[in-house]
């Protein structure tokens, strides 16, 4: 399975050079923009055919000109008028139908990426820079849509303007134009050679910048803990030195284009100047007119802007490439976690959870889970205790698939929860986090995440059981206030009772509790604790807290160590017990 956790940003760099291009991959999007493109490519054609024609007319202007003959030059000059119009309409024509094909293949492909990355599993994504996925679902996809545009826009008609021209010089002379273009395959070649060079310094360049985009994340996310720190400098000397490398990168595909274009520009000169050698000769040969050498030069000036324009677009098409691959590479990543291709929805649950001999590890030399046996029965509140890294977390978060398990099954009334639809499965399954989770937009639309259709009333009501109407009611505009980004612009015990009538909106038979209330302050988490109680009736409920206040009611209580259940009861009974629990109590009340 192809995966990106070990480093995302600099896998490319080891990608084996022979494998088959990313740009085939592009063809299922290219497919349903097909119409629009040939609608274009037809006006390409009627574009490039005109070239040879305008060639042909020109060749005649000189003649008109040399013998001074005004009529025919008037009605020359209406032929030609005619056909430049002709000419600038196709080109219109070619470049608005590419321009809005090239467009709805970048949004197509920009889609298809953000629907992959929402199946990809949470390890994913506890390991990617989110910085590094935001340019690459951006910057990244843009310039494989300007590459398409590009391919079809400008290279084509180019390659067509190019056969069609050389066809009418072979046309006017052949010997000429096959002298003339003895230096063709060496400059073929050193195209060729620096587009890949380029591709080499395009794809160092882009995991710079997506370096660069990630640091910028996190700095702008931990602007406070810097302040806190006086990690200013510190800081800076990170962006300096990634700045740095992102100019190294730039300026090498700078400096080789820079190389390129007097390398290229100086061989065509020659060609040029092969070319007027030779006619002078076959003119005094007799083998050519002075006006079909005057069409015959005005041919090879038409063929500077195609051949310019192909260079340019080689180089581009292979900086893209980097792009191209940076965008498939995600979209080669398999999910961890796959729904079953005959996977139904699951029915409404009473809440009865089972683990059967359950086993877990990140990595298969350090295990988390222990073969765990576990059975919750319907409305039963279960608290899971245990030092940090004993695999509490771990535990709740394979009951909604987040992970699974590498051994051993979960059942929810006895359904296997790998048989149903990971949405039946997680609507069912409320988790009221340590830190809340909020996004931008109003309170409203927070409390009912996920809903599209925004019921107020209910709403309301949730949020009364939360404990959060009193104060949103107090807010400027109440419900619809908006909430800033991450939600700051609200204290920690506001965000957790939002956080809590999101649950209670979503009425979910089975509920988790991770660490909901160990960040607030006493008057905060009275009303918090209060709004869970509330929730927490007629539920399965499963309760994780390093706070054992927080766990005396809890029906059952399950202390965990080293990935194992080393005691259950009730918080009585393992006190009685005198083992890792009453010791565990001991230290925090010991007051």
């Amino acid at each position: 399975m192809t995966t990106l956790r070990q480093n995302p940003t600099q896998h490319l760099e080891g990608v084996i050079r022979d494998r088959r291009s990313n740009y085939w991959n592009l063809l299922p999007f290219l497919k349903p923009q097909t119409g629009r493109i040939i609608r274009a490519l037809g006006c390409t054609i009627i574009f490039s055919i005109f070239w040879p024609i305008l060639a042909q007319l020109f060749g005649s202007v000189a003649e008109y000109l040399g013998n001074g003959q005004v009529r025919e030059m008037a009605k020359l000059a209406g032929v030609l008028a005619g056909a430049f119009l002709i000419h600038k309409l196709a080109q219109y024509g070619q470049d608005s139908l590419m321009a809005k094909a090239a467009l709805a293949i970048a949004l197509d492909l920009r889609r298809a990426l953000y629907s992959h990355l929402q199946k990809l599993d949470l390890g994913y994504f506890e390991s990617a820079k989110t910085g590094d996925l935001t340019y690459r679902l951006t910057e990244d996809v843009d310039r494989v849509g300007e590459v398409v545009k590009k391919l079809f826009h400008d290279f084509a008609p180019c390659i067509l303007q190019l056969v069609l021209v050389l066809a009418y010089m072979l046309y006017l002379n052949w010997q000429l134009t096959l002298s003339a273009f003895l230096i063709a395959p060496l400059m073929a070649a050193l195209v060729s050679w620096f587009g890949e060079q380029l591709l080499k310094f395009s794809r160092r360049s882009q995991n710079r910048i997506s370096d660069l985009s990630s640091l910028l994340t996190e700095v702008f996310s931990g602007i406070r803990l810097i302040r806190a720190f006086a990690a200013e400098d510190y800081e800076e000397e990170r962006f300096r030195n990634i700045a740095e490398e992102n100019r190294k990168a730039n300026y090498s595909a700078a400096w080789l284009q820079a190389v390129q274009h007097p390398v290229i520009g100086f061989l065509y000169a020659m060609s040029i100047l092969i070319v007027l050698l030779l006619g002078t000769w076959q003119i005094s040969e007799g083998n050519l007119t002075g006006t079909s050498f005057v069409s015959y030069i005005a041919a090879v000036v038409m063929l500077v802007d195609p051949i310019a324009h192909m260079t340019e677009n080689y180089n581009l098409f292979k900086q893209a490439e980097a792009s191209v691959d940076r965008v498939f590479e995600i979209m080669a990543i398999e999910p961890a976690v796959l729904e079953h291709a005959e996977a139904k929805a699951m029915p409404t649950v009473d809440g009865k959870v089972e683990l059967r001999n359950v086993s877990f590890s990140y990595d298969a030399d350090h295990p988390v889970l222990r073969e765990i046996g576990l059975i919750a029965l319907p409305g039963e509140a279960i608290a899971l205790v245990g030092a940090s890294g004993a695999g509490k977390t771990t535990l709740v978060n394979l009951l909604p698939r987040f992970y699974d398990p590498q051994g051993g099954e979960i059942l929810i009334d006895g359904i296997d929860i790998r048989s149903v639809t990971l949405r039946s499965l997680r609507r069912q399954i409320g988790i009221v986090p340590q830190e809340t989770i909020l996004f931008s937009g109003t309170i409203a639309q927070n409390i009912a995440f996920g809903q599209r259709n925004i019921d107020l009333a209910a709403v309301e009501e949730a949020a009364k059981v939360a404990n959060a109407h009193q104060f949103i009611s107090q807010l400027p505009d109440g419900y619809s206030t908006y909430v800033g980004e991450r939600g700051v612009n609200l204290s920690g015990g506001q965000r957790q009772r939002i956080a809590i009538a999101r649950a209670v909106l979503l009425n979910p038979r089975i509920l988790i509790l991770d660490e909901a209330t160990s960040a607030l302050d006493s008057e905060s988490e009275a009303l918090v604790q209060e709004a869970l109680e509330r929730l927490m009736t007629n539920r399965t409920v499963f309760i994780i807290a390093h706070r054992l206040a927080t766990v005396r009611r809890a029906d059952r209580i399950l202390v965990l160590e080293k990935g194992q259940i080393v005691e259950s009861g009730n918080h009585r009974e393992l006190l009685d017990k005198g083992g890792r629990y009453a010791g565990y109590y001991a230290q925090q009340f010991s007051a």
